[in-house]
């Protein structure tokens, strides 16, 4: 049964964020839409006390190190998401610092963002600290990828292209309700148009454009539902079944075990998108973060046999 705060949660959310990404956004410029998003999404939520962050670069892109308290055998890229358009490595320590409170150390690279840098900007900033954290002495095995929303995608996408480089892949991939269908096609996109607290269906494509430019929304590589994910290896994913974006998971899992991909998916009961990073509110962010630490375990154990 969904806890008492997320009865309280949804809406304080659907009257902060929703309200602002519900609006029409046509005739707006790419410059209003961009603030819009960005106002909306942007404010950073509280992470629990205690962290430990260090500025720093992989493969030559800027970004964050969330440190744990005791040395760590395995390291986790941190994708954040934000609509491709906004958010940080610091909107999301709530999500870094779950990792690392329980002993993981992350790295949340600083991508660029759109519209200013559109696809494949952002994928090539990824692939470039996945790489750069194999380039380091990093053993695949004890490499973990993951993301949120837009960054589950972008953590998707990476993974194919780090295939199609024929880079080794890590132990496995956890993915928050990710968005890995640009073209914005999933029947939950208007089937939960109304129950999901955070996101407006009807602006995502507006969104999706001012990423992808004059790319095709189908593209493998911005849509990573439509990529081969044969040899990709095992998916955590989590989300909401009241989001929009609900389908962009259920898919995903259909698509990837059909290629031989081994899958692990929840979904979640009265969850605003990526409850996770509600850490200090919601109780399910936190049983959340402790079952992915427990598949994250298990799996790194089982790659290092």
């Amino acid at each position: 049964m969904p806890s008492l705060a997320s009865h309280i949660v949804n809406p304080l959310i659907r009257a902060i964020v929703k309200s602002q990404l519900s609006a029409d956004v046509s005739g707006r410029t790419e410059a209003e839409i961009a603030r819009r998003v960005r106002r909306a999404l942007g404010t950073p939520v509280l992470p629990p006390p205690g962290g430990r962050y260090v500025k720093g670069e992989c493969g030559g892109i800027p970004g964050l190190w969330t440190e744990p308290k005791a040395p760590s055998a395995a390291t986790v890229l941190y994708i954040h998401g934000g609509g491709f358009i906004a958010c940080s490595p610091a909107t999301h320590k709530p999500f870094t610092l779950a990792f690392a409170k329980r002993g993981f150390r992350v790295f949340a690279p600083d991508y660029r963002l759109a519209p200013e840098h559109r696809f494949p900007a952002a994928l090539d900033d990824a692939l470039a600290a996945y790489r750069g954290l194999l380039d380091a002495g990093g053993d695949p095995a004890s490499l973990v990828i993951a993301g949120d929303s837009a960054g589950g995608g972008l953590a998707l996408s990476t993974l194919v292209a780090a295939k199609r480089a024929g880079l080794p892949m890590p132990a496995c991939a956890v993915l928050f309700s990710p968005w890995t269908d640009l073209a914005c096609a999933g029947d939950s996109m208007r089937a939960n148009l109304r129950a999901d607290p955070m996101l407006c269906a009807t602006t995502m494509p507006a969104a999706a454009a001012l990423y992808l430019g004059a790319a095709d929304k189908r593209d493998p590589l911005a849509s990573p539902l439509h990529a081969d994910l044969a040899g990709l290896p095992p998916l955590c994913i989590h989300a909401s079944a009241i989001e929009v974006l609900r389908d962009d998971s259920t898919r995903l899992a259909t698509r990837a075990r059909e290629a031989g991909v081994e899958v692990s998916i929840r979904l979640w009961d009265n969850m605003p998108h990526v409850w996770p990073i509600f850490q200090l509110l919601l109780p399910e962010a936190r049983r959340t973060m402790d079952e992915v630490a427990e598949y994250l375990t298990a799996r790194i154990a089982q790659t290092r046999r």
